[in-house]
């Protein structure tokens, strides 16, 4: 049995696939929007995403982009966007293959069984070392070594440079930090990001005033760069 995880805010779809998906073996847990998405992601750790690309919180390719800087689950886009750029954006992004609405609960089943043969016994990504100057963040362990000593993070806080350190010299927006990081709809929460970002600077050994590692971009977001 594979965990799927189902991105359909059509509740008429959503329920027609649960039923197919169920009846063909799969446990699956559906939600309707982006923001849902990156938290059930984050949280339970399905083998496989179905995504559909016209959601009410957030464009698809712009979730996918998110998803893919915190897990490197098999993704199917299932979508009634049909057209070359679609395609093309989307597995630029980081899709693994591309359906187009309507198509039958067999062609989606033979999808789902070719993508997760292709991706059996794959280390995933979310298991590698992850190296910027001398900070090494260990996704699997959820450890975090710099110059070869310990720092002790919250659990955000770790979220939060691991984000970061998946897209090194990348000016990460505030808006998709959010979103990324606390699985919520962004309101302009400044405050929440800055309090987490000073207390990650404080343990890395820095300020803002002499940033090493984590720089503001003023009106932007931040980034995360080797010293």
């Amino acid at each position: 049995m594979s965990k799927v995880l189902l991105v359909e805010d059509d509740p008429v779809v959503q329920a027609a696939l649960v039923h197919a998906l169920t009846d063909l073996g799969h446990e699956v847990r559906a939600v309707g929007t982006a923001v849902a998405a990156l938290r059930e992601a984050g949280t339970r750790e399905p083998d496989l995403v179905i995504l559909d690309l016209g959601l009410p919180d957030l464009d698809g390719v712009a979730a996918l982009r998110m998803l893919r800087g915190v897990s490197d689950v098999p993704v199917i886009i299932a979508t009634a966007r049909d057209g070359e750029s679609s395609v093309v954006r989307s597995l630029n992004a980081g899709a693994d293959d591309y359906i187009v609405k309507p198509f039958s609960a067999e062609h989606l089943a033979a999808r789902i069984n070719a993508l997760l043969r292709r991706t059996a016994g794959v280390p995933r990504l979310d298991r590698d070392l992850l190296v910027v100057g001398d900070l090494r963040v260990d996704l699997a362990q959820r450890q975090v070594l710099r110059a070869g000593r310990m720092v002790a993070l919250s659990r955000r806080e770790f979220d939060l440079l691991a984000y970061l350190a998946r897209r090194p010299n990348r000016v990460i927006p505030r808006r998709e930090l959010f979103q990324a990081v606390w699985g919520q709809p962004y309101l302009g929460d400044d405050k929440t990001i800055d309090v987490h970002v000073s207390w990650l600077r404080s343990k890395l050994g820095e300020t803002a005033a002499k940033p090493r590692y984590l720089h503001t971009v003023r009106g932007v977001g931040f980034k995360l760069v080797s010293p």
